[in-house]
C-alpha cells in the first residue's frame, strides 16, 4: 500500500477529529508511519477546525497534507468544507454530512460527492452524538481501505472509556454499512 491521504473537516467541539488521532495511532501499531496534524481557527469553539492523517510504510518527512494530494475528504461542517475541500485530488471523494454541508454542483462535477448522514446515525441510530467519530472513523475506513478493520477498532476501543464500547461497536457497524451502500 502507498501513501493514503484522507482530511476531515468540521467545527472546533466536533468529534471527527478525533477519528484522525485514532487511524494514526493504529497504523503506528501496524509498524507503520502515521501522522495527525491538527488546526484549528483562531475562534475555537465553533471555527472551522481540520485533521489531515497521513499513513504509509515509509517515512514522513512532512506532516502536513499537501493540496492536491488528499484522496479522500469527510466533512460535517459548510464553513470548513467550503474552506479546505480544494485541497482534494480532482476525482477525490468526500463524505458530507447532507444537512450541514453544501456542495455547488461544480463540486459534485470535480469530486466523487457522496452524501451519508453521519451525526444524524449517530443521535438517532447508535443513541449517542458523541459517537459521530466513529462513524466517520468507520466511513473513512470503508472507502480509504486504509487499514485492518479489527486493528482500527482495537485501537479506538483503547481510546475510548470502557463504558461506552458497546455503543462505539455499534456506531463502527453502521459507519461501515452506510460506506457499504454508498459505494454501491
Amino acid at each position: 500500500m502507498g501513501r493514503i491521504v484522507m482530511r476531515f473537516t468540521g467545527v472546533g467541539g466536533q468529534g471527527v477529529l478525533l477519528a484522525g488521532e485514532i487511524f494514526a495511532a493504529a497504523k503506528i501499531k501496524e509498524g507503520g508511519h502515521g501522522v495527525k496534524t491538527a488546526t484549528f481557527t483562531s475562534q475555537v469553539r465553533g471555527g472551522p477546525t481540520v485533521v489531515d492523517i497521513q499513513l504509509d510504510n515509509k517515512e514522513i518527512f512532512y506532516p502536513y497534507a499537501i493540496d492536491g494530494q488528499i484522496g479522500f475528504m469527510l466533512s460535517v461542517a459548510d464553513k470548513s468544507y467550503q474552506l479546505f475541500k480544494d485541497g482534494v485530488a480532482e476525482g477525490g471523494t468526500i463524505v458530507i454530512e447532507p444537512n450541514l454541508v453544501f456542495p455547488s454542483d461544480a463540486d459534485r462535477k470535480k469530486w466523487n460527492i457522496v452524501e451519508i448522514p453521519i451525526i444524524t446515525i449517530a443521535k438517532e441510530e447508535v443513541g449517542n452524538v458523541i459517537t459521530q467519530s466513529v462513524v466517520a472513523l468507520a466511513i473513512a475506513n470503508t472507502f480509504a481501505d486504509a487499514l485492518d478493520e479489527k486493528l482500527l477498532v482495537d485501537t479506538m476501543l483503547s481510546k475510548v472509556p470502557a463504558k461506552v464500547h458497546e455503543v462505539n461497536k455499534i456506531a463502527y457497524q453502521l459507519g461501515k454499512k452506510y460506506a457499504l451502500e454508498a459505494m454501491k
